[in-house]
């Protein structure tokens, strides 16, 4: 995963357990990471997609967590914003080729080996624990 998403991601959801007994805003959140809004807006989209936040539209508005921090683990995060995109792409070998034509079944199994692994070692902690880092 070559992106900021995951880092954002968790930023946005710790923010939003920090500040649970709010309503906290894009503006505010982007603040915190020193992002545009939109890119926040973006984000928090495809966490109330899943279920993890929910948000309130108004002056008086912002986003919340509508899931319990302590059933939210890394893991789910991770495969939330990877569900779509490939663990690593791959080259279009040579079908001809007895190495090329066997090339990408083979990395798909041994990239599935390892991102099994980092999802399950992800599980290992939760929102509630990490967000407890945070004073």
């Amino acid at each position: 995963m070559n992106n900021l998403r995951f880092a954002t991601i968790v930023h946005i959801l710790v923010l939003t357990e920090k500040f649970k007994d709010e309503l906290i805003t894009s503006n505010f959140i982007a603040g915190s990471i020193n992002v545009n809004p939109v890119v926040v807006r973006r984000e928090i989209q495809i966490l109330k997609d899943a279920e993890i936040l929910g948000s309130k539209k108004g002056k008086d508005g912002g986003c919340f967590l509508i899931k319990d921090a302590s059933e939210i683990t890394f893991g789910d995060i991770y495969q939330i914003i990877t569900k779509d995109i490939d663990f690593v792409k791959k080259n279009q070998p040579n079908p001809k080729c007895p190495i090329g034509k066997q090339m990408n079944e083979s990395l798909d199994q041994l990239f599935l080996s390892v991102e099994n692994s980092l999802i399950k070692q992800l599980s290992n902690t939760t929102l509630e624990e990490f967000s407890a880092k945070f004073k």
